[in-house]
């Protein structure tokens, strides 16, 4: 497998853009600089995140999303791990 992350990836499993096998190695996103852990898609080209909206739901049980617009980092988080180590 690469290193190198998709410019865009969904934790939605019924999303185009969902990557099992990245989502089980583990993405992190450092979003404006802060580290960001409930983002539920992000798309680096653009310069945003989709972030969850508390607890509120849709009429399909799916959690609520924000669109945020900034700068987008993804990394890989065993690899950040093994850094800090």
């Amino acid at each position: 497998m690469t290193d190198t992350l998709p410019d865009r990836l969904s934790v939605d499993p019924s999303s185009p853009f969902y990557d099992e096998a990245l989502m089980q190695r583990g993405v992190g996103i450092r979003f404006n600089g802060a580290e960001k852990t409930n983002v539920e898609e992000y798309c680096v080209s653009e310069g945003w995140i989709r972030v969850a909206a508390g607890k509120a739901k849709d009429r399909h049980g799916n959690a609520m999303t924000m669109k945020l617009k900034g700068q987008v980092e993804p990394y890989l988080r065993d690899e950040a791990e093994t850094a800090e180590a």
